[in-house]
């Protein structure tokens, strides 16, 4: 394969630190630690919870379009983007398997997936000096598994609402790891990356 480039189009990336982009995936991050004490303190869901969880799936599009509008698409950004929404994603689904609402297998077959595009983005690093920034397919999953968690937690009366999202995010799982899985192999071969 002739060597290309494995995202859409080349991005300027900076080495900046302190940007916008990084505050609002800094703050996913502050936010997710007390999600689990709120719940169990006020003994369930309730506006504080549910503000926060909300503050959280849009912080992940402000990051992005903080990023983009003030040209401050950063290396550091690439790494503690999925970062925050690997943490937050990990605590509420964690604990939506404790409160038997989400099936094990899910957590297990994602914290896989999620396993493997790190090992990958930690070789790329090492080998190649950067990482790669997420796939579009995996920020759709992204989204697909916030859905599907808002269902199983909000609505788990609604079975075939939650087993719906189960099967779609399910799907988007496997196909946003072949797509990493593409893109990395292209890129072993020799494609330039953003």
């Amino acid at each position: 394969m002739a060597a290309d480039h494995a995202d859409d189009k080349p991005v300027r990336v900076t080495n900046k630190v302190f940007t916008l982009a990084n505050m609002f995936s800094v703050s996913r991050i502050v936010v997710s630690v007390p999600l689990i004490w709120i719940y169990q303190y006020y003994g369930g869901i309730t506006w504080i919870f549910t503000a926060l969880i909300f503050y959280g799936i849009i912080s992940d599009y402000l990051d992005g379009w903080a990023a983009r509008k003030h040209d401050e698409i950063s290396e550091l950004g690439k790494v503690i983007d999925p970062i925050a929404d690997k943490i937050m994603a990990g605590i509420l689904f964690i604990f939506a398997v404790y409160l038997g609402k989400i099936p094990l297998w899910f957590l297990v077959v994602s914290l896989s997936r999620d396993a493997l595009i790190l090992a990958g983005s930690i070789y790329l690093r090492v080998s190649r000096g950067k990482v790669a920034m997420s796939v579009m397919s995996g920020k759709v999953f992204v989204n697909a598994l916030a859905l599907y968690w808002i269902a199983a937690m909000y609505f788990p009366e609604n079975v075939s609402l939650v087993q719906f999202f189960l099967t779609g995010t399910t799907v988007l799982m496997v196909y946003s790891f072949g797509d990493y899985l593409y893109r990395f192999v292209r890129i072993l071969r020799g494609a330039s990356y953003n």
